[in-house]
């Protein structure tokens, strides 16, 4: 099993890469582009690094992160909307910077960097304390309520932790262009986040207890 899930991974990571790189130095029309390198550096690196951790200590939770396929139709069109937002959102930041449109100065995508890295290790930390998570809504067999840790904060910290990742992103790349599509991800989480609570609710015993415990959704004091 672990021999296929590397290879899994392994591919997965090496299309990202290839993927995210075609966009933006593709739409830059050249590889001197130091805020994409940037992106690509604290995006990509951690990513392989955590990989290798979970399928060393984790590779059940490894498996979950690998699976993409939705079995709610609502979550289907979130999925679509998401990508479509990152395509929109790579290529403009590509081309602001070939054309000059709007860029941020570099210390600005240093600061934004800053930020990633924090949410990045704060999605380490969610991973870690809940070993349930995957990337499809599902109730699993044996699945238990959590609300520990960032849990007792916000019901969904993992979004929480997305939402300033996917924000940062075009800051990082200096494209104010970018970070205005990207903008449109926070209606799309919405979206996605209440198709979730509603199945949870229906089939997580405990869920509407936790509900009524932790009042806020994805930002505390505000939703």
């Amino acid at each position: 099993m672990k021999n296929s899930l590397f290879i899994r991974a392994i591919t997965r990571f090496s299309a990202g890469v290839l993927l995210v790189g075609g966009l933006l130095f593709g739409s830059a029309g050249t590889w001197h582009y130091p805020q994409a390198w940037l992106l690509m550096g604290i995006l990509f690196l951690p990513m392989f690094a955590a990989g290798l951790i979970m399928m060393k200590k984790n590779p059940e939770l490894l498996q979950k992160r690998l699976n993409v396929r939705e079995e709610e139709s609502e979550q289907r069109q979130v999925i679509l909307l998401s990508g479509l937002l990152f395509l929109a959102a790579f290529l403009a930041a590509g081309l602001s910077f070939r054309f000059g449109w709007l860029m941020l100065p570099m210390p600005a995508s240093g600061i934004a960097a800053v930020v990633f890295l924090a949410a990045y290790a704060l999605y380490a930390e969610v991973l870690r304390e809940n070993t349930w998570l995957s990337r499809t809504i599902e109730v699993q067999e044996d699945q238990q309520v959590i609300d520990t840790g960032l849990y007792g904060i916000v019901r969904h910290p993992m979004y929480m932790v997305t939402v300033v990742l996917f924000l940062a992103m075009p800051l990082v790349l200096g494209s104010v262009i970018s970070f205005v599509i990207m903008l449109g991800y926070l209606p799309v989480i919405i979206k996605r986040i209440r198709n979730e609570e509603r199945v949870l609710e229906a089939g997580l015993p405990g869920y509407d207890r936790y509900m009524k415990k932790v009042r806020y959704r994805l930002i505390p004091f505000v939703w």
